[in-house]
């Protein structure tokens, strides 16, 4: 018994030094990217290497929001990720609750469908995605940038999976009492499926943030950049501002942590549902 419990303390420190490995690897770049951010651009390359500034630099700062368009790349990319999440949410709210709750022809299939555009590669739809603003004279616009991503199969998906939860005795009772399907979905489907909003709201404001792919395809204009697209910009071969990449790359991770801190409490909730209601 003593050689088996020696053993199993082993085997704790073995797997909590992984563990503190694993968060160290996943954490020093950001506190790297903070650390650079108030460096001046040559002692990011620095010979010796030195982690820690010897001064506090706010010049990156000073560039980045004074010589460059980065307040409008940040207010675009905010404008963008809320308006995708939001329509992506609704549609996927709704499409999850009809799949979950409704009876009509070729159900089963429509979702098998739905599912299987997962299977698709992105650089798949790019081409027809192209050309389909360009048709409809929406390159360089926000509806290109907004509109052909607010359909999501994981949304689908997730919605359904936490709605088969629902009673339908429960749906069926507030039917009885003269409660119409908008009221419904509203006052008892919406407050039940918080979780899985909160998966979706931080999967979808994450993936529109970090997109960069798509507006370099159908932007033009410096005013439409997103941040993620602006911030390469700065980098050049006759310019290279790395610093004040730092300084924005830095800015740009603190949407999408609030946004998790927003939803946190929601956010294993919604996962566990998904991933084990069938």
């Amino acid at each position: 018994m003593v050689g088996i419990g020696r053993g199993g303390r082993v085997a704790r420190v073995g797997g909590n030094a992984w563990l503190l490995l694993g968060v160290f690897l996943t954490v020093m770049p950001f506190v790297y990217m903070v650390v650079a951010s108030f460096k001046p651009g040559n002692d990011l390359f620095s010979i010796p290497f030195r982690f820690w500034p010897e001064n506090l630099y706010l010049g990156n700062y000073d560039l980045l929001l004074d010589e460059t368009n980065f307040v409008r790349w940040f207010g675009n990319s905010i404008f963008v990720s809320l308006s995708r999440t939001v329509i992506a949410i609704a549609l996927s709210i709704m499409a999850g609750y009809a799949f979950a709750k409704f009876e009509f022809p070729l159900k089963r299939a429509l979702f098998f469908l739905v599912i299987g555009t997962l299977t698709l590669p992105l650089y798949v739809i790019l081409v027809p995605l192209f050309g389909m603003m360009v048709d409809r004279e929406w390159t360089d616009t926000y509806l290109a940038l907004i509109l052909p991503f607010t359909a999501q199969a994981i949304g689908v998906f997730l919605a359904r999976q936490q709605l088969l939860a629902i009673p339908n005795e429960l749906l069926e009772a507030a039917r009885i009492d003269g409660a119409g399907e908008w009221s419904i979905f509203t006052r008892i489907v919406l407050p039940l499926a918080q979780p899985a909003i909160a998966v979706m709201g931080i999967i979808f404001f994450t993936a529109s943030w970090n997109d960069y792919l798509w507006p370099l395809i159908v932007v033009l204009s410096d005013e439409k950049f997103t941040v993620s697209l602006g911030l390469a910009t700065l980098i050049g071969p006759y310019s290279q501002e790395y610093g004040a990449v730092m300084a924005g790359s830095f800015m740009g991770t603190l949407p999408i942590v609030l946004i998790f801190l927003l939803f946190q409490r929601r956010f294993i909730e919604g996962i566990m549902a998904g991933a084990l209601k069938g």
